[in-house]
């Protein structure tokens, strides 16, 4: 590549034997995009077409599979495509978008589930209030700060990304982020971690302790009332099931990319790219799972959806 080029673009360099396996890779990662879509968009049109489902969980549910989607196509698309490139390359510019939409994606992520802790505390510590706290127009406000804020932080640690110069034009991953990007200048980069840290600390420290904070209330309260009042809590509280099950893998898939960002290049590299895009796969594949399985009016919905589509088939 010429000096101009090179000032251009970006390598992806993570690919492992992509020559060997380019096939293999390419339809096991078509197979795994087809069911995220399709699981994801079933249990998104089941909640919009039903309105007895048109509750604030049910919303929230809705809102986290849309995240899901999102994330997904900002990496799936570009990675089949390298996976059929002789090239695998991306231009700076797209390069800091890609990063700047999966980031997006992570932190919305967060404050969703947490925004959903505070319905289910609300459910159950408080509900002769549940109606008047929890309003669909609180539910909608809720839903827009939860997108506003990661995109908010995220611009502005693009715009301090895009203004570094860049003496390094290979990427040891598969797809982009902004640690990454930072690491490939060769200027003053002090801003640009102390923003990120703050950034990163911002978007996981607040949401983990409400959540941890719900819960314990939750149980405290689950605990310490009548027999009567604490069986209706706990049947409320198979509800939460889900939701602490998505909120613990997507905290450690996280903390596994935190991770593998701060360890790059000194750990077995085959390993350090599944521990790459596993928050941007796991979590998006096992959600609409959890919730179509784990919640009886969503799986009975589905059921009574595919039975009726068989009796006019």
């Amino acid at each position: 590549m010429d000096d101009f080029t090179n000032a251009t673009y970006l390598s992806l360099e993570g690919h492992v034997e992509l020559e060997k396996y380019r096939y293999v890779y390419f339809v096991i990662t078509l197979i795994v995009f087809i069911l995220i879509i399709c699981c994801n968009s079933v249990v998104i049109s089941v909640i919009y077409t039903n309105e007895r489902l048109h509750e604030p969980m049910y919303i929230f549910i809705a809102a986290l599979l849309c995240n899901a989607l999102f994330g997904t196509t900002g990496l799936f698309p570009k990675l089949l495509s390298d996976f059929l490139s002789e090239k695998q390359v991306i231009s700076y510019g797209a390069c800091l978008f890609q990063a700047f939409w999966i980031y997006i994606y992570a932190g919305t992520e967060f404050t969703l589930l947490s925004a959903m802790a505070y319905d289910r505390y609300v459910s159950i510590c408080k509900p002769l209030q549940y109606a008047t706290l929890i309003k669909m127009s609180t539910v909608k406000k809720l839903i827009c700060f939860c997108w506003f804020l990661p995109s908010f932080q995220n611009c502005i640690a693009t715009i301090l990304a895009h203004r570094l110069q860049l003496c390094k034009f290979k990427l040891n991953r598969i797809y982009c982020n902004t640690y990454s990007i930072v690491k490939l200048s060769c200027g003053d980069v002090s801003a640009n971690n102390s923003y990120g840290l703050f950034s990163s600390s911002l978007n996981i420290f607040p949401p983990l302790f409400f959540i941890i904070y719900s819960y314990v209330r939750i149980l405290d309260v689950c605990l310490k009332n009548s027999k009567d009042f604490r069986r209706k809590a706990l049947k409320a509280l198979q509800t939460c099931l889900p939701h602490l099950i998505i909120f613990i893998s997507f905290t450690v898939t996280s903390c596994f990319e935190v991770i593998n960002s701060k360890l790059e290049g000194n750990m077995l590299h085959i390993f350090a790219m599944i521990m790459s895009v596993e928050n941007v796969v796991i979590p998006p594949l096992i959600e609409p799972i959890i919730y179509g399985l784990k919640l009886q009016k969503i799986f009975t919905t589905i059921k009574k959806v595919i039975w009726e589509r068989r009796l006019k088939m």
